[in-house]
């Protein structure tokens, strides 16, 4: 697999150094490659294992460093590293065949450092410095988590999203998380019945508005429950994802290029408005690699930006829902200040808004646990919050 881990270096080497995002930078490498699928597979472990895990990898390497490296050969051994210690590679492979795609002039300092480390993680690797080490990100944001979720919550969710993510296949084809379709099956169920009893009804001809939609992922599966879907995206570019989707799944949807906070619909035009919003995506941390490593994106006044465009969109969509009709909220992200904070406020500026819970295996979340929170660990998903409210006569 040397041809695979050469281009994980440069796939790596982008990402790092050149600030691209981690999965256009795998994806454009892997387009024009003619690797196996096993290798494919095992270029795309390597890439996003390293990215999520480089800063304990660093610690791992450091130890036997004695002075500085250039860039690219700190890559190769972040990408050594993850192999022996968490990427479950036997020792001589990872040694030998990464120290195969070093520079050639340190290839005997590549060959030496990850011998140690091999030699280490084989006797027992000391204890870590500090828990953010060990669970490979910034301080700031484990504080972050702990604030707001308790350690052992936070701990748990920050080892949750350094496994991979398993492969969750809808019925039609399309590659979406649990926590995704989860939210979706919240949106369609309240006060619904199908005759059989399970209270899941299909809102079959019912008007629904999904008022952020790229890339299209819960519209098309909204349209698949008999609904008349409206997607809705700020930029079109965005939009055509969601049309790409819509048109290779075979599911019908109506596209509008708009401004959430101001999207050009009639007061009370839909049955149900979900508004799953921009946000800090600290619930997603496996699937976006790299976002843990951005610097400004988990700061206070990068959420508080957030959680105030968070509430404009709710603001602008309560008006768009029809009387006794549903709006929903979701967000992939575990912070307060865009779940139950986002809660507070738009209940505040709407007390005729009524809570629909949400039921399990949503954890009860925000004001009175009228929301719900969905753990990373708790069905090995992405981390997502999710609130919903009937709207009352008075709005």
């Amino acid at each position: 697999m040397g041809d695979a881990r050469g281009l994980a270096v440069e796939v790596l080497g982008r990402i790092e150094h050149d600030g691209a995002y981690a999965n256009l930078a795998l994806r454009a490498a892997l387009d024009r490659c003619d690797l196996e699928r096993r290798d494919r597979a095992f270029v795309t472990d390597m890439v996003y294992g390293t990215t999520r895990m480089r800063r304990a990898c660093d610690h791992l390497v450091d130890r036997f460093l004695h002075d500085e490296i250039q860039p690219e050969v700190r890559t190769v051994l972040r990408l050594g590293a993850w192999q022996l210690a968490f990427g479950g590679v036997p020792a001589h492979a990872a040694v030998s065949a990464t120290v195969a795609v070093a520079p050639r002039r340190v290839r005997g300092l590549c060959n030496a450092v990850l011998r140690r480390v091999a030699d280490e993680q084989r006797v027992g690797a000391p204890p870590w410095p500090s828990p953010a080490v060990a669970l490979s990100c910034p301080e700031k944001v484990l504080d972050r988590l702990v604030a707001d979720l308790g350690e052992a919550d936070a701990m748990a969710a920050m080892e949750a999203m350094n496994r991979p993510a398993p492969a969750v296949v809808r019925d039609d084809g399309y590659h979406q998380d649990r926590a995704s379709q989860l939210v979706v099956e919240a949106v369609l169920a309240p006060g619904l019945g199908d005759g059989d009893g399970s209270g899941a009804g299909t809102p079959v001809g019912e008007r629904i508005l999904d008022l952020c939609a790229a890339p299209g992922g819960k519209a098309t599966a909204l349209a698949a429950s008999g609904a008349l879907v409206v997607a809705c995206d700020l930029r079109e570019r965005r939009l055509g994802l969601v049309a790409d989707n819509a048109r290779r799944l075979e599911h019908e949807l109506l596209l509008v290029a708009a401004d959430g906070r101001a999207a050009p619909f009639r007061s009370g035009s839909f049955d149900r408005v979900l508004v799953d919003a921009p946000c800090s995506g600290l619930g997603v941390l496996r699937r976006r690699a790299d976002a843990r490593w951005q610097e400004g994106r988990f700061t206070d006044a990068a959420i508080s930006e957030l959680a105030d465009l968070q509430v404009d969109l709710l603001n602008g969509a309560v008006d768009l829902v029809a009387s006794g009709g549903l709006l929903a909220y979701s967000v992939c992200t575990l912070t307060a200040a865009e779940t139950s904070g986002v809660d507070r406020r738009i209940r505040a500026a709407h007390p005729t808004l009524v809570p629909e819970p949400v039921g399990e295996p949503w954890r009860p979340h925000g004001e009175d646990g009228g929301g719900g929170l969905l753990m990373p660990q708790d069905l090995d998903s992405e981390g997502m919050a999710v609130f919903m409210y009937r709207v009352g006569s008075g709005q």
